[in-house]
C-alpha cells in the first residue's frame, strides 16, 4: 500500500510536514540533524506503533508539547481506493491509533495493513546483537506469511509466562507442572513449525539476492529451535522439568530459538569483514521484502543513510535489487550527490530536501 500522503506533528524537529511522496522512489537529503532520518521514523511509528531511534517514546514527542501525530493515506491497488491510518502518541505514553478513523485493538493491525521494512545503521545488529534480535526479525516474516501465526505465538507466550510464574513459587510437583504444560506444548509447537515452514521458504530467496550482491559470499541459514532438533518439543520440556523446578524458570522451548547465520568457516560474524557483514544483512531484509511481494502483499521500504553503509558499487546493486521489488523506497543520504545510482527512466523518482525540519521538493 504506497503512501500518497503523511502527515507528521511534533516528531522530533518535525513541527508540520506534509508532503505527498512518489509511489515508487523518495530520496530525501539532507545536513546531519535536519529531520530525514525523522521522516522514517515517524512512517516506521505508523507501522508498529514504535520507533527505531529509542525504545522510550518521549525522545521523540517535540519537547514542549504533549503529543506527537502521524497520519498517512495509502493507497489500496485491490480496491483502488486510499485508506487513512492514523497514531497519537501521549507523553504519558497512551497510544491512539486508528484505522479509517476506527481506534484499533492491537498495533498488529497496523503492521498487517501497513507493512514496513528498514535497513538502517542499527540492522547491522541482526548479526552480532542477542538472539532476540534474530527472533524478531524472523518472526515479522512467519507474521506476514502465515496467518495462524499470531494466535499460536501470543497463547504460548501466555502459557510461558504462566508457566514461569509457576516455577518461581517455589517447590511443585512434576505432575502439576505437566498439567500446565500441555497448551504450552500445543501452541509452542505451532510457532516452532510455522518458523521452520517460513525459513524454508526464505533460504532460496536469500541465497539469490545475496549471490547478486557478491557472487562470491556463500552464507547457511539455520535455525536452532530452542531445544535438541532429535527430539520433539514435548520430550524436550518432559526433560527439563526436574531443571526447571530448580531453577525456577523454563530452559527451553522457542523463546531461545536463534537464527544461526553462517559460513564455511563458522559463524558470519566472526568469519567476515564489516563491509561482508553489511551485504548479508542487505540480502536477508531484501529477501523478506521479496518474499512478502512475492506473496500478493505491497511493501514500504526504508533505507537510512546509505552511503555510510555500502560503497559505490555495492550501493548501486542494493538499489538495482530494491528497484526490481515493485515497492515504495524512502532513502535517505547527508548529500544528493551521494545517491549516484541511476534509476530506470520509467522509475518515477523524486528528490526531496530536508532543512531544519522543513521538507522541499527538488
Amino acid at each position: 500500500m504506497p503512501l500518497r500522503r503523511l502527515d507528521i506533528c511534533n516528531v522530533r524537529n518535525l513541527s508540520n510536514v506534509r508532503f505527498e511522496p512518489s509511489p515508487q522512489v523518495n530520496l530525501l537529503s539532507g545536513v546531519n540533524g535536519s529531520g530525514k532520518t525523522s521522516v522514517l521514523e515517524a512512517i516506521h511509528l505508523l507501522s508498529v506503533g514504535r520507533s527505531f531511534r529509542s525504545h522510550k517514546h518521549k525522545t521523540y514527542i517535540q519537547n514542549e508539547t504533549n503529543e506527537c501525530v502521524v497520519f498517512a493515506q495509502v493507497e489500496n491497488p485491490q480496491t483502488d481506493t486510499l485508506l487513512s491510518i492514523g497514531l497519537k502518541r501521549l507523553r504519558d505514553g497512551e497510544i491512539d491509533a486508528r484505522i479509517q478513523g476506527n481506534k484499533i485493538q492491537s498495533l498488529v493491525e497496523l503492521t498487517d495493513v501497513f507493512p514496513v521494512q528498514l535497513i538502517n545503521p542499527d540492522a547491522f545488529r541482526l548479526l552480532e546483537g542477542a538472539p532476540k534480535t534474530r527472533r524478531q526479525f524472523l518472526d515479522w516474516g512467519v507474521f506476514h506469511h502465515n496467518p495462524d501465526f499470531i494466535n499460536a505465538w501470543r497463547g504460548w507466550h501466555k502459557a510461558l509466562k504462566q508457566r514461569n510464574t509457576l516455577l518461581r513459587r517455589g517447590k511443585i510437583s512434576i505432575d502439576l507442572l505437566a498439567a500446565f504444560d500441555q497448551e504450552l506444548i500445543r501452541l509452542g509447537s505451532i510457532v516452532n513449525q510455522c518458523r521452520h515452514e517460513y525459513l524454508a521458504r526464505l533460504l532460496p530467496v536469500f541465497n539469490t539476492v545475496l549471490a547478486r550482491l557478491n557472487s562470491g559470499l556463500e552464507v547457511t541459514l539455520q535455525l536452532y529451535q530452542g531445544w535438541d532438533s532429535q527430539k520433539s518439543f514435548a520430550e524436550a520440556v518432559i526433560a527439563s522439568q526436574s531443571r526447571d523446578i530448580e531453577s525456577g524458570y523454563s530452559h527451553t522451548g522457542p523463546q531461545r530459538a536463534d537464527l544461526k547465520v553462517k559460513t564455511a568457516m563458522g559463524d558470519a560474524l566472526d568469519t567476515l569483514s564489516r563491509g561482508q557483514q553489511k551485504l548479508v544483512v542487505s540480502a536477508l531484509k531484501i529477501a523478506q521484502g521479496q518474499l512478502l511481494v512475492d506473496s500478493g502483499k505491497p511493501l514500504l521500504f526504508l533505507v537510512d543513510d546509505l552511503p555510510a553503509e555500502l560503497d559505490k558499487e555495492h550501493r548501486a546493486k542494493l538499489c538495482q535489487l530494491l528497484e526490481t521489488l515493485n515497492s515504495q523506497i524512502f532513502i535517505t543520504s547527508v548529500g544528493s550527490e551521494m545517491m549516484d545510482y541511476r534509476w530506470s527512466e520509467t522509475t518515477d523518482v523524486r528528490h526531496f530536501s530536508m532543512t531544519n525540519g522543513e521538507l522541499s521538493h527538488d
